[in-house]
């Protein structure tokens, strides 16, 4: 699945990450989802840390995170174990703010933990009320005197039951100002007045939360970023992971490519294997068609984020984002439907990526907000 960095868009960099990553991953990583996903999650951010993965999803030497590196690193990760890929990718998108935003001091105080695996990250912006529309959200931090004190809930955080430190946002200003009345702050999970209120359960098992702050004080030096600014921080962090979201997907996608083309060539149809007959490899061929398709999409997006940071890629990652979760989807589906009733069984890989894929059309900006990005930015 490494031939996709062969194209010009990567570099020798990128692919040692991958080849390393990739041997590792088959070597250490087995089928995800036990019974115990909080301990599985855990287990997993320190093997990565170890081992020095997860240093590509914090700022090093002052530099911002590689996208091209994330997006290997997650298309690898996926390609073996869904729960890995969300392990990494969280480390990346819940210190993400701190690696662009945070001050010297909050910047030292987390990324070398989050970068070492010794402390879990989370993201907390969506609210029970609040999904795609962040600029709604209710949740307030209050200035008294040298604090802020949170009050609120945030639902659907991901690593909530485990995490050590949250980026949270919240209201400092009044809900008429809408997003400019957001800020972002550092929020340690050990401080008093945080509740996990809810564990949420999902098609394919994570450690989401639903999360209530009540009166939760932390030292004006929490604030990350300016006051006010939390809606362009918390924008200009999902743009900077979005990409990585259809690397993930493209990894699912080529999981369920190598997984269908193993089976149709090894399953008796007929006089001959189900992969000789003419429908086989024109689904099969249709499958490959979105992998690349994807695939290309989301080198082009990625480099032209390495390349030119302070530039507006919005456009290329909302299109490598839609395609890739679009396309994956039907990849997989394709893939359980040649597997037969094996396609459903209960413990299947193509079984367990279909439950897999589904979020990623979901999280970190819809597929409906990916177009309305993408046409706002075609007619502007």
């Amino acid at each position: 699945m490494t031939d996709w960095l062969d194209w010009p868009f990567f570099e020798d960099e990128q692919r040692r990450l991958a080849r390393e990553l990739g041997e590792w991953s088959g070597q250490n990583l087995v089928h995800s989802h036990g019974k115990d996903v909080d301990a599985e999650c855990r287990t997993i951010v320190v093997m990565l840390g170890r081992n020095d993965f997860l240093e590509h999803c914090v700022a090093r030497g002052g530099q911002r995170p590689s996208v091209r590196n994330l997006a290997v690193a997650r298309a690898t990760l996926a390609y073996q174990s869904g729960l890995a890929d969300f392990t990494f990718a969280m480390q990346g998108l819940g210190s993400g703010a701190i690696s662009l935003f945070g001050t010297a001091q909050q910047r030292e105080a987390w990324l070398p933990r989050v970068g070492r695996g010794q402390a879990i990250a989370a993201f907390a912006l969506t609210e029970p009320d609040t999904g795609s529309d962040a600029a709604r959200i209710a949740t307030s931090a209050v200035r008294e005197g040298d604090e802020w004190v949170l009050n609120g809930e945030k639902s659907f955080i991901s690593n909530g039951t485990i995490a050590d430190v949250l980026t949270i946002f919240a209201r400092t200003g009044s809900a008429e100002e809408g997003a400019r009345g957001l800020s972002a702050f550092v929020l340690p999970m050990a401080t008093p007045g945080i509740e996990i209120a809810e564990r949420i359960e999902t098609i394919a098992p994570h450690p989401l939360a639903r999360l209530k702050l009540d009166n939760v004080r932390l030292p004006a030096s929490a604030l990350l970023g300016e006051e006010g600014r939390g809606f362009a921080i918390a924008m200009q962090t999902l743009n900077l992971f979005r990409v990585t979201v259809g690397a993930a997907a493209l990894g699912f996608a080529r999981r369920a490519l190598d997984e269908a083309i193993a089976f149709t060539k090894g399953r008796p149809l007929g006089d001959a294997m189900l992969a000789d007959h003419p429908v086989t490899q024109a689904r099969l061929a249709e499958m490959a068609l979105s992998v690349d398709g994807s695939a290309l999409l989301i080198a082009r997006a990625a480099y032209e984020q390495d390349k030119a940071p302070e530039a507006d890629h919005r456009r290329a990652a909302a299109m490598a984002k839609l395609h890739a979760t679009e396309e994956a989807q039907k990849v997989i589906d394709a893939a359980v439907q040649l597997h037969g009733g094996l396609g459903v069984t209960k413990g299947s890989k193509v079984e367990e990526l279909y439950r897999e894929i589904r979020a990623l059309r979901i999280y970190e900006g819809a597929s409906e907000v990916q177009r309305q990005i993408i046409g706002k930015d075609l007619v502007k």
